[in-house]
C-alpha cells in the first residue's frame, strides 16, 4: 500500500505509512516493556517472599556437662 501506483494511490500510501509505522512502533515497544514488566514482577515476588516471617527454627538445648 505504501508503494503503490495508480488510481487511488494517493490515498493508500497515508493507510500504508501508517500501517508500517504502527507496526514498528508495537515492535519497539515490545522489546523494551515485555523485559522491563519481566523485571518489575520479578522484583516485587522478591519483595514479598523477603516479607513473609522465617518459620522459627527449634534448636535444643545443650546440656552442660557437670565437673
Amino acid at each position: 500500500l505504501m508503494f503503490s501506483s495508480g488510481s487511488g494511490a494517493e490515498l493508500r500510501q497515508p493507510l500504508g505509512l501508517v500501517m508500517v509505522g504502527g507496526l514498528l512502533v508495537s515492535q519497539v515497544l515490545t522489546l523494551f516493556t515485555t523485559p522491563v514488566v519481566y523485571l518489575y514482577f520479578d522484583r516485587l515476588r522478591d519483595r514479598l517472599v523477603n516479607r513473609r516471617p522465617a518459620l522459627d527454627v527449634v534448636v535444643p538445648p545443650v546440656a552442660n556437662p557437670t565437673r
